[in-house]
């Protein structure tokens, strides 16, 4: 199935439900990873209403392209995108984080169709994209790997030996997408170690670079079709810069949003600022 039809008005479309979605689910916990969720929301909506190869009703499709969840504790925001593209049922919103739930609060593959993998120790994500497209390859299988991973996790020495390996083994297949949002649970990322130029860096490891604003829908899909138009042997690396909590200014202000928690008065509010920026 080829969901590359989307124009930028239907995808910000799906980028706005998937916002909703995730804060009805933060409402149920009354907390959680929210900041990521909205910030997040645009390019899981372009990827996968856009970019990604994949069957709602059989998401273990040998053709399908992989969407790999490196960031665990973004699971809000994938939930809310597998529920917004038919995988999951809407109906079990309410269940998220609760027990038994099929949604648990970090990404976990045994429980949830459509999550690739279990995610949350960060800085293996893109090691296991690593492999499953090396399988690929060999099987001949066309499909791409996407891993989406954080801006922490480039802190990570295993973050840079996956790199290494990427281009050691040729792997056009693989399309890495980094969200940086410039924020960890102690303070910004660019402070927690000394950093240079991000694309600069993947550049001198041989990746195929771009950076742009996450936030921008029509800058995102034009990233996510050069990654994959790219010609050769190169993987491929997106920066996506990405404001926390997008789209709900009153915590979109909050200096430290990591891991929001929300006055219980908050939440209708959040929706109601949410609903005031829906596009046509």
């Amino acid at each position: 199935m080829d969901n590359r039809r989307f124009d930028n008005m239907s995808l910000e479309r799906r980028a706005w439900n998937i916002r909703r979605k995730a804060l009805r689910m933060g409402e149920v916990q009354g907390q959680g990873y929210i900041g990521q969720a909205l910030g997040i929301a645009d390019v899981l909506a372009a990827s996968f209403f856009h970019a990604l190869n994949h069957r709602p009703d059989d998401p273990e499709w040998e053709g399908r392209d992989r969407f790999l969840l490196s960031i665990g504790h973004y699971a809000i925001a994938l939930y809310a995108a597998l529920i917004e593209a038919g995988i999951l049922p809407e109906d079990e919103l309410e269940t998220y984080g609760m027990d038994d739930s099929r949604m648990p609060m970090s990404g976990m593959a045994s429980y949830t169709p459509g999550m690739e993998i279990t995610g949350g120790s960060l800085g293996h994500g893109l090691g296991i994209a690593v492999g499953m497209a090396m399988g690929l390859k060999r099987k001949d299988n066309p499909a791409f790997v996407y891993n989406l991973m954080s801006d922490g996790e480039l802190g990570e020495g295993s973050t840079w030996e996956a790199a290494m390996s990427a281009v050691q083994h040729g792997l056009g297949n693989l399309i890495c997408l980094v969200d940086f949002n410039d924020q960890q649970a102690d303070g910004k990322a660019t402070e927690a170690l000394a950093r240079v130029p991000e694309e600069g860096k993947w550049a001198a490891f041989g990746w195929h670079t771009q950076r742009v604003d996450g936030n921008d829908m029509a800058a995102v899909v034009a990233a996510l079709d050069a990654a994959r138009a790219e010609p050769g042997d190169r993987p491929r690396v997106i920066i996506f810069d990405t404001l926390m909590c997008k789209g709900v200014d009153f915590l979109e202000a909050r200096e430290s949003a990591h891991f929001v928690r929300v006055d219980p008065d908050e939440w209708a509010r959040a929706l109601e600022t949410l609903d005031a920026g829906m596009p046509e």
